[in-house]
């Protein structure tokens, strides 16, 4: 008879066992793109970690006759449960073998961490990240995942859903638009924003990288006040956001990086980057040191994709045609500069004006994603 034991990380050699886990559920998988060590290494550091200058953390491995089996992590975010009023118990770094009893003894070690804490519910997956490779993939398994967007094994969901977790949330979708395809949408989008532009309302500004920290301010103000909205709404904090953005302002075309403003004032944000996974999914991770130069070889081509993660726009604008104008004006820079197709992720179902905007330019839900919560 198998023995089952769910310990926490004691050494350092358990946390390298805990962050390769993963290589051995996906070994074979063609769309996994591996999740690069030494950020996820910083990630779960409590001295460098953005996550633990605002809640604690722990990580776990399952053991089966004295192997690895599976892993979890058990987490309070106390800055947003403090905002939102909620006791939420994150989960997250959860990979397991195709054993439910393995994924079950994982959620119980996650569960009764929570409630030596006070906590009420289980909520996620998140891996200490509200933005990167959250969620379980639902349905959409004909490409790889684009900049952050996850991947997970199909029994996943089975799993959460048998252990009594229910849809915390409309599901997050992402969006693909063909570039190289006659697209009679986009005529009309252009032609509308034309109309737009006459009116001479709304100016569309590329990022200033000179002024970063100004730019920055701008952008948590319009993720928190375009976004507050949304179900299960988590308010940005500045330094996780500061964390996020600093991973790629080296490789961001400013021109793309998109402000709308009107009188001055920025009203809209629409981001775009290169879809770097397609160059991470040559390079193993970075587990060994020959991996760089693997990276290296794969940043210097040109990427196929071109990735979208977020369209902000201040509620009281909506109706005005910011949106509008941000798609038009990105698809327009985008013409000259190589890319086959664009991802637009990850918008939820929640918030419909998004995706009714995303299917008005021809664009198609190729992943759908669910983030989960159970009570306690």
């Amino acid at each position: 008879m198998s023995t089952l034991q769910i310990l926490p990380l004691r050494s350092r050699a358990d946390r390298n066992i805990f962050l390769r886990f993963p290589w051995r559920i996906y070994r074979g998988d063609p769309l996994w793109a591996p999740p690069l060590l030494p950020e996820l290494t910083r990630r779960i550091d409590p001295q460098k970690g953005a996550f633990f200058q605002r809640g604690e953390a722990e990580f776990f491995i399952a053991w089966q006759d004295n192997r690895p089996a599976g892993t979890i992590c058990a987490a309070e975010d106390r800055a947003v449960n403090e905002q939102r009023g909620m006791r939420d118990c994150m989960f997250g770094f959860f990979e397991c073998l195709p054993d439910y009893e393995i994924a079950c003894a994982l959620f119980e070690r996650a569960a009764d961490w929570a409630r030596q804490r006070g906590l009420e519910t289980l909520y996620g997956p998140f891996n200490l990240d509200y933005e990167d490779s959250y969620g379980v993939l639902i349905e959409g398994r004909d490409r790889p995942p684009a900049l952050l967007c996850g991947h997970t094994p199909p029994y996943y969901r089975d799993f959460v859903e048998r252990y009594g977790f229910a849809p915390a949330r409309g599901d997050n979708l992402a969006f693909a638009f063909d570039l190289t395809a006659d697209n009679p949408e986009m005529e009309h989008l252009h032609r509308l924003a034309d109309r737009l532009r006459q009116r001479g309302q709304i100016q569309i500004r590329a990022a200033r990288l000179d002024r970063w920290t100004e730019e920055a301010q701008t952008i948590l103000e319009l993720l928190n006040r375009a976004t507050a909205h949304l179900t299960d709404f988590i308010p940005w904090q500045r330094e996780a956001l500061e964390e996020m953005l600093a991973q790629f302002r080296q490789v961001a075309d400013p021109e793309l990086i998109l402000f709308a403003e009107v009188d001055g004032r920025a009203v809209g944000w629409f981001p775009a980057l290169p879809n770097l996974n397609e160059a991470f999914q040559h390079a193993n991770g970075l587990r060994y040191p020959w991996d760089y130069l693997r990276l290296i070889w794969y940043m210097r081509r040109q990427p196929k994709c071109l990735t979208i993660k977020s369209v902000l726009v201040l509620p009281e604008y909506w109706n005005r045609g910011v949106g509008v104008l941000l798609f038009d004006e990105m698809a327009r820079r985008v013409q000259n500069k190589g890319y086959e197709w664009i991802d637009l992720s990850l918008t939820s179902e929640d918030n419909p004006a998004t995706p009714q905007l995303a299917e008005r330019m021809g664009a198609r839900i190729y992943k759908r994603y669910r983030v989960y919560r159970k009570p306690l």
